[in-house]
């Protein structure tokens, strides 16, 4: 997972905006098919109980956690979104932009909903209808696979290194090691210059 070279941080920046973009896009024709197709609170078998559509609408956060306080979760996206934006501008890694990208455009899915659906301003329910009664209880959607995959691949990158500039953090450890071994090979000759003058 090492990149070659860093690329333009305008570059970057433009992955992360058309990624944003596209998941958002995604999250929100979903949603829309969902609202205008879908039953609400009725299960629709896709693939048995292995894959199913349960639509419903979520004041909360996972599991309807808080649902009392909605707002909240409006606040924290919004947080979330400007510092993903934040760091946009000073990218030059692909790996980050990318990653990048696609958890602001989660972010911006869920975030939409807060801001724009019912009950009213920053306080909307947010759309979710993808079940999977095997692996979780929890409903969820197109925004939240972002969100999750995004959050996951952040984590990897720190464990593994990756800088925002596209390096690693290993080759910078090397670089001071060997840099400081130079400095005191230097320093070595210039005293032994020194005693046998």
């Amino acid at each position: 997972m090492v990149e070659h070279r860093p690329i333009r941080r305008s570059a970057a920046g433009i992955i992360v905006a058309i990624l944003a973009v596209v998941v958002l896009a995604a999250d929100q024709f979903v949603k829309y098919l969902t609202v205008e197709n879908l039953p609400l609170h009725e299960v629709v078998p896709v693939i048995g109980e292995f894959f199913q559509l349960y639509y419903i609408r979520n004041s909360g956060a996972a599991f309807s956690l808080g649902s009392e306080v909605t707002w909240i979760f409006t606040i924290a996206l919004t947080v979330v979104a400007a510092i993903i934006v934040w760091k946009a501008f000073g990218l030059q890694s692909r790996l980050w932009a990318i990653v990048l990208g696609c958890l602001l455009g989660g972010v911006l899915g869920n975030l939409t909903d807060r801001l724009f659906r019912e009950p009213g301003f920053a306080v909307g329910h947010v759309v979710d209808m993808i079940s999977m009664p095997w692996m979780m209880p929890a409903i969820f959607n197109v925004a939240d696979i972002f969100i999750v995959c995004g959050m996951i691949s952040v984590a990897l990158l720190v464990i593994l290194g990756i800088r925002f500039d596209g390096t690693r953090e290993k080759d910078h450890v090397e670089s001071e090691a060997l840099e400081s071994e130079t400095a005191e090979s230097g320093i070595s000759e210039a005293e032994a210059t020194e005693k046998g003058n």
